[in-house]
């Protein structure tokens, strides 16, 4: 039996770049960055805080979501597959890059109803901001209950 499942929550680092398949699939691509506080020892000696950076695939909905909604500095809650591939650079030699292929997404920024007419860029009162996302349904939250549970 084997497992591969990734739970983040971090902030989103850049606006997702998305793009459409010429099936017309949607396919998102964001930098996410966790973050570990930094500490002290027991003997004295000071661990500074580490911040690590993931590359977060979305397909589909999920992408479509993420274009109209998601931005840079959200807080996001993401569930998801580890992915590592690798291409040859332009001067020939082998990279490797490992990517989250994300299953489910959780947006834990609060609701912003900014007051402008680009729909995509921001909600308005009447467009709610889904709050939890799936690969598999997009269900927007209940315009009544503004409450993370």
């Amino acid at each position: 039996m084997a497992v591969n499942k990734v739970i983040l929550i971090g902030n989103v680092g850049k606006d997702p770049d998305v793009r459409y398949l010429d099936n017309g699939v949607a396919v998102a691509n964001l930098p996410l960055a966790t973050s570990e506080r930094g500490y002290t020892l027991a003997n004295g000696t000071q661990v500074p805080e580490r911040t690590e950076w993931h590359n977060l695939v979305l397909w589909r909905g999920l992408a479509e979501v993420a274009e109209k909604y998601v931005k840079k500095g959200d807080k996001l809650y993401i569930e998801g597959k580890i992915r590592t591939r690798s291409y040859d650079d332009q001067a020939g030699v082998k990279r490797y890059i490992t990517e989250i292929f994300v299953d489910n997404m959780e947006m834990l920024s609060p609701k912003n109803f900014g007051g402008t007419s680009h729909e995509a860029s921001q909600p308005t009162q009447t467009q709610q901001r889904p709050s939890t996302t799936s690969s598999s349904d997009i269900i927007p939250d209940d315009p009544v209950d503004d409450l993370p549970f």
